[in-house]
């Protein structure tokens, strides 16, 4: 399988590139060449190989919920520019 010009530029207009006549031959070959290379995975025997989405096990390396005291209302608006009843006051952004 190999893609023409036209179908370059087609992939090129989805992907939003601007390529001139010389770059649209440059990633012709290019693709086109990664296109053989898949052509040649898919000779590959997998058959009884079981599908992996990583190559190494992966574990969750998340730590343990911990329970730990957390910082007082006061404590927490004391470095505020503007607090007012328990709460921030932040400058109005939405009109």
């Amino acid at each position: 399988m190999t893609l023409s010009k036209d179908e370059v530029r087609k992939v090129a207009l989805l992907a939003r590139l601007e390529l001139d006549e010389s770059e649209i031959e440059k990633q012709a070959e290019h693709l086109n060449n990664l296109l053989n290379q898949f052509e040649k995975l898919q000779e590959l025997d997998v058959e009884g190989i079981v599908p992996t989405s990583h190559s190494m096990p992966v574990y969750n390396v998340f730590r343990e919920d911990e329970v730990h005291p957390s910082l007082s209302q006061s404590d927490t608006l004391a470095n505020a520019p503007e607090s007012r009843d328990g709460f921030f006051i932040v400058p109005r952004i939405i009109e």
